[in-house]
């Protein structure tokens, strides 16, 4: 990140942002916007604006892209860089019914990362063949569950009943994720089990580190900190140039600050105001 400029950063994660579904959804056109449609089960994906478009969206082409999802039984999501696209947000409160988060955009520096105080707690990169899947999706759900960094009173025992809803075959297209590197999953915890979880996914050279969760009663033991070092180290092995993350606020932020990444922008998701689940990071 050093001597890269922020302008040439976040166009190397828009073009992450359109390529990293390509491989599991279908894609629609339509006109300024980009509509990705999942075909496996257990994952959705969102639209966005068209890479290298320099088009202005508008409240049409917004409603054009809801009514296509609302036909499609898919959600109504968009997920964009603020800076990129700065018409989108006014096309989108305009259209109304959606409601718009803002999270800080990170990058790592390398630099920085190699430098931070090793962590206390150690976290494992999960294989492919892991009995443990349905928990590990588990601990996710559990910790996105209580937002925030705040400890809680929720715990492992909560666990058993959240495996039980995981979907077999979305565990299934995960595994599969795993096995070819489109995905890398990596977890902390004690000798009774995984406490926090986290996931990178890797293509051409570029990362987002998302979906890192620890259980509210096992906060503030710097596991997720364990986690996010596990999963950066691997991507950094894995010949990644550029790793990033979207905070699910400044609190969040400053904690992956200590590990090397720097704020270069916002990014930005629409989704029904009732709607709730992860941030991407």
């Amino acid at each position: 990140m050093p001597g890269r400029p922020v302008d040439e950063l976040l166009h190397r994660i828009e073009a992450y942002y359109d390529a990293a579904p390509r491989a599991a959804a279908r894609v629609e056109e339509h006109g300024p916007l980009t509509l990705f449609v999942n075909e496996r089960p257990g994952w959705h994906y969102y639209a966005r604006p068209r890479l290298g478009s320099s088009e202005a969206i508008s409240r049409t082409d917004v409603e054009a892209v809801r009514e296509r999802q609302r036909t499609l039984g898919v959600p109504q999501a968009f997920e964009w860089v603020a800076e990129v696209t700065p018409s989108l947000r006014g096309a989108i409160e305009a259209s109304g019914g959606l409601h718009v988060r803002e999270l800080p955009l990170l990058v790592l520096d390398r630099t920085a990362f190699e430098a931070a105080a090793a962590t206390a707690s150690e976290a494992r990169i999960v294989p492919a063949g892991t009995p443990d899947l349905a928990l590990l999706r588990a601990v996710a759900d559990v910790g996105f569950a209580t937002p925030g960094t705040a400890v809680g009173g929720i715990g492992r025992e909560a666990l058993p009943a959240a495996a039980a809803r995981q979907d077999p075959a979305g565990l299934s297209v995960l595994r599969d994720r795993l096995r070819s590197g489109a995905t890398v999953m990596a977890a902390a915890g004690d000798g009774e089990g995984p406490l926090a979880v986290g996931s990178h996914q890797p293509v051409a050279g570029v990362t987002e580190v998302l979906g890192v969760a620890t259980l509210p009663a096992a906060r503030r033991r710097g596991l997720a900190t364990a986690v996010t070092h596990a999963l950066v180290a691997d991507a950094l092995r894995r010949g990644c140039d550029v790793v990033f993350l979207s905070a699910d606020g400044d609190d969040v932020a400053a904690i992956y600050g200590h590990l090397g990444f720097r704020r270069v922008g916002t990014a930005l998701l629409a989704e029904p105001a009732a709607a709730g689940g992860p941030p991407a990071g």
